[in-house]
């Protein structure tokens, strides 16, 4: 295989503090020289534009924010169109309170860094850091695969437990203290009339111009929630964020195939429809 091309790391840093943006920015210098720091934020808004702008490879977001907290700035970037080819940063949370430090950070999806930043303890999430950059220009190149490669039919993934988002979930409940709540039913109206369609009924929901269009098994139903919305109300242990547009249940995935340029598409049970799997999310399936 081809060695790895160089590319130097970039970086946002979102703190309302001017000092602990400073001393970070110092200390990553030492730890991480190579980094680059192409934008600083001083609120949760300005980071989601700072990512959108810069398209970073890393953003370092202090969770608590005026405007938008850490976590809320985080979602909203997870949502963020930043093209086809484009990847989604890594996320860092600076905090100053240790009881943040739960399994949402242990997973290994996203990190977190306490209060003052100590050189020891950002050593090691810069490595971590380095180590998941390094993974995902593997799995880009990995794209590119010879058609000979391919198998023949779907694969069994080997699916992770964590994603972002439900990272951001477990982590935005256990700051506010209250368990997530999630949605049972959704409402879509069907002539003049409201239908409820079970959540454990849906197999996919994939935006589709102005409305979104929510697959079951008998019938489709279009609804005006969009998917970011969606993305907060059904439970992240079951629907999993495959792309930008498109939450897939779990339960109904039977496989995962290649296409002729080597990315991933989902294959639905009993269905003849194939999902596409953005780069982003790739990382979440591993052929078995």
């Amino acid at each position: 295989m081809n060695s790895l091309p160089v590319k130097t790391p970039r970086a946002v840093i979102a703190d309302d503090e001017r000092l602990m943006r400073d001393q970070l920015r110092a200390r990553l210098q030492q730890v991480w020289p190579e980094l680059e720091i192409v934008a600083e934020a001083k609120n949760g808004l300005e980071a989601v534009q700072a990512v959108k702008d810069h398209q970073p490879d890393v953003v370092f977001l202090d969770i608590r924010m005026p405007g938008l907290t850490g976590v809320e700035a985080a979602k909203e970037i997870a949502q963020l169109d930043l093209g086809e080819e484009a990847l989604l940063p890594e996320m860092v949370f600076i905090t100053a309170y240790d009881q943040y430090a739960i399994e949402a950070f242990e997973q290994g999806v996203v990190d977190y860094v306490l209060k003052p930043a100590e050189i020891e303890r950002l050593q090691r999430t810069v490595e971590r850091l380095k180590l998941r950059l390094v993974q995902r220009m593997q799995d880009a190149q990995d794209t590119v695969i010879d058609q000979s490669s391919f198998q023949e039919g779907p694969t069994n993934p080997a699916i992770s437990d964590h994603s972002v988002q439900k990272s951001l979930h477990m982590l935005a409940a256990q700051i506010t203290g209250k368990p997530a709540q999630y949605l049972s039913w959704l409402q879509a109206g069907v002539g003049q009339s409201i239908q409820l369609i079970p959540v454990d009924q849906i197999l996919y929901c994939m935006s589709d111009d102005k409305y979104t269009r929510v697959q079951t098994a008998k019938r489709e139903f279009l609804i005006r929630k969009p998917i970011r919305e969606l993305v907060e109300e059904l439970n992240p242990s079951i629907f999993l964020q495959i792309h930008r547009s498109t939450l897939v249940n779990l339960n109904a995935i039977e496989g995962v195939v290649r296409d002729e340029r080597g990315r991933q598409e989902v294959i639905i049970k009993e269905r003849s429809e194939k999902l596409q799997v953005s780069r982003s999310a790739a990382p979440l399936f591993r052929a078995m």
